[in-house]
């Protein structure tokens, strides 16, 4: 009952298996509709590794998942990364937050610097919630920047995308030079387009159009064409 298995194909000895290991690697990237780019599509062997990740506390998973995301991006556009961060209440349960794990086992393979740069408001988790309340998405807020960086800003699983767009928003508001998004995996849920640039998205700037100080809220119109 203690043996350690693999977390894709339940084999007995490490998280990931070689033959894992290397599906996980030929498993092409899938970009949103919105233009984020998953390292991978939230099925099969991707949604075992996130699952394991998320629920069932098998945390080295974030180093294999991480290393794929970091074949995606290109990192000499970003100057730091961070997370957008889940609930408290589900960060309790589970005694850790999945994103932040990923986004530190992506910065220590980059050795770029890692740091909390988004608070969640209070309100329930997007994980089972209806597609519509998806699509309104949570609300961040980022403190003032003061030497506006390239921000990479990283979650798990990619559903309708309001959830990143909303950090989008926080970080460019707070000051930020340019913000990449980037989530681990993305559900089969629209049409996505395989094999995406490796590039998150297209970098959204702060210009003049977007005062430092205003907070801007993304409309429903916005949010509905997010599909994952």
């Amino acid at each position: 009952m203690l043996i350690h298995r693999c977390a894709g194909c339940s084999e007995p000895g490490v998280d990931l298996c070689r033959r894992c290991r290397f599906a996980l690697v030929a498993s092409p990237p899938v970009t949103t509709a919105s233009g984020i780019v998953a390292a991978t599509e939230f099925s099969g062997l991707g949604r075992e590794l996130v699952v394991g990740l998320k629920y069932r506390n098998r945390r080295r998973l974030a180093d294999h998942l991480a290393e794929q995301l970091s074949r995606r991006l290109d990192p000499t556009q970003i100057d730091v990364i961070t997370w957008a961060p889940t609930s408290r209440q589900r960060t309790r349960r589970r005694g850790y937050d999945q994103a932040e794990l990923l986004a530190r086992a992506l910065a220590a393979r980059w050795r770029k610097p890692c740091r909390r740069m988004l608070y969640r408001s209070h309100g329930p988790a997007q994980t089972g919630q209806s597609r519509a309340s998806r699509l309104i998405g949570p609300q961040f807020s980022a403190r003032p920047l003061r030497h506006p960086p390239r921000v990479l800003v990283v979650d798990d699983v990619v559903t309708t995308g309001a959830t990143l767009h909303a950090a989008e928003v926080a970080l460019l508001a707070a000051g930020a030079r340019s913000v990449i998004l980037a989530a681990v995996a993305a559900t089969p849920d629209g049409p996505p387009k395989r094999g995406g640039p490796h590039l998150a998205r297209p970098v959204r700037t702060a210009s003049a159009s977007m005062p430092r100080g205003l907070h801007l809220v993304p409309s429903m119109a916005t949010m509905s064409g997010d599909v994952a």
